[in-house]
């Protein structure tokens, strides 16, 4: 099967740092994969050469997506623009046009195939304006669609950015840590958001997360980063305290506690589950 991302020998240095050193990994298509590590890990990096936002160290690896490629040798594919069309992004900012109105924004995931010529006045298709309406719709926010952006909660505009993505078509999904700046409420909803979008659409979902509770709930497996070199790939239910401890160190035994919202009997299975996973590796 063909990876929906296929990472091969990525290294990125600033200076004197390597922000990714060597970093090779695949994910299947339909997966909802969290990346997390410390702060400087490399976790924003990463997506952004997997969105080709960015490009890796000269002579330095390969991206592809959905086999089509991204880069390679530290030079953006001829047809990235084309290439780019398919995965969306969102971001932790939102990037939304606060003056402009909602369903404006949204539609700003249309640009890859709306000519220029329709794109100024803001005269976009009809069935266009109604997917707007229908991802707006499908994420709870269809009633704000003529406010400006800028009048809205931080959740609903991370919302909205979800909404963007899906108006786009993306057939991969990358989210940068987008519920760090979010109440514990909002982000629950995001997420929610993003699993039904990996559930029903069948998108592949690679998620940036600080909160490794989120990570255990949202999401089978988990990749971790520390120092830009790949630590951990594997089941979320494996990940244990000692894992989190070298990724995260004095922060890990605040990472680790469960927030309210997480019901009782789920942190109890995951507690289980966890604890199953680690018999059987010691077992085989």
């Amino acid at each position: 099967m063909t990876p929906a991302i296929g990472i091969a020998h990525l290294t990125k240095t600033f200076g004197a740092r390597r922000a990714l050193d060597d970093v090779s990994l695949d994910i299947r298509p339909g997966e909802m994969v969290a990346l997390i590590g410390a702060s400087g890990s490399g976790k924003s990096t990463l997506l952004r050469h997997i969105a080709g936002l960015a490009v890796a160290d000269r002579g330095s690896g390969e991206i592809r997506v959905h086999g089509r490629l991204v880069q390679r040798a530290g030079r953006l594919a001829a047809d990235i623009r084309e290439v780019r069309a398919g995965i969306g992004f969102v971001f932790q900012q939102f990037n939304l046009v606060g003056r402009l109105p909602l369903i404006v924004n949204v539609m700003t995931g249309t640009l890859h195939r709306t000519p220029l010529w329709r794109t100024l006045p803001r005269l976009f298709r009809r069935e266009d304006v109604r997917l707007g309406y229908e991802a707006l719709a499908r994420v709870g926010i269809a009633e704000f669609a003529a406010q400006r952006a800028s009048t809205l909660s931080g959740g609903q505009q991370q919302r909205a950015a979800i909404a963007r993505a899906l108006v786009q078509g993306a057939r991969v999904v990358l989210a940068d840590e987008p519920i760090a700046s979010l109440d514990p409420e909002s982000a629950r909803r995001v997420m929610e958001i993003l699993a039904a979008i990996n559930r029903e659409d069948g998108c592949t979902v690679l998620v940036s997360l600080h909160q490794v509770h989120v990570a255990l709930r949202y999401c089978a497996r988990v990749v971790a980063l520390a120092a830009g070199r790949v630590v951990y790939d594997g089941p979320s239910a494996a990940l244990d305290g000692e894992t989190l401890r070298r990724l995260y160190g004095a922060e890990a035994d605040e990472i680790l506690g469960l927030p309210d919202w997480i019901p009782l009997p789920e942190r109890r299975e995951q507690a289980a589950g966890a604890r199953d996973a680690r018999r059987a590796a010691l077992a085989a």
